[in-house]
């Protein structure tokens, strides 16, 4: 009789802290205030969708140093007047045990110009800054890593490594499959 008092407590206690838990989550931007972060307000945006190869995804694996988890991936580009202004992503990962989305932005020619993050659903305290984010801009994929070029995070070094690891992403597959077809 009494274990099942403690274990309905137990039960009640867990659906408390999930219930606190999705209270952290917080959403900054939606998918169109996402675009115009990126290219500003009334820019022509048009969805470029991309297939990568087997041997693209190794590619960018190779690049990114990270795991492609998908060979569909989306571009977006951003066009002012018919001329491109840059491109974008929106990468989602999970961080510790929860999912973060980014929105990557880069310069026409592919240089990293902007990472902000859309969604956290982490505890506040490991969300990445945006002072901490602008040391990334202007970094080429191959100096993007953690406490060489870009200094982590006290606290949340697991943030850290997410959105370097969702940026790096996001460049090399712009190096892999938008770059040679410019070229």
């Amino acid at each position: 009789m009494r274990l099942g008092r403690v274990a309905g407590w137990m039960v009640a206690l867990s659906l408390l802290c999930l219930q606190l838990n999705e209270g952290l989550a917080t959403v900054f931007y939606s998918k169109d205030e996402a675009m115009e972060l990126a290219f500003g307000a009334g820019a022509e945006v048009e969805t470029v969708p991309v297939f990568l190869t087997d041997e693209r995804v190794r590619e960018v694996e190779r690049l990114a140093k990270v795991k492609v988890d998908s060979q569909l991936f989306s571009l977006y580009v951003g066009k002012r007047g018919g001329k491109i202004i840059g491109y974008a992503a929106i990468d989602t990962h999970v961080v510790r045990t929860q999912q973060e989305t980014l929105l990557v932005v880069l310069s026409p020619k592919g240089e990293l110009k902007r990472v902000e993050v859309l969604a956290f659903h982490e505890p506040p305290e490991y969300q990445s800054a945006g002072r901490w984010l602008e040391q990334l801009y202007r970094h080429p994929l191959a100096e993007l890593h953690l406490n060489r070029n870009v200094d982590g995070i006290a606290g949340a070094t697991l943030t850290s490594g997410a959105v370097l690891d969702g940026a790096r992403k996001v460049l090399a597959i712009f190096q892999v499959a938008l770059k040679e077809e410019q070229s």
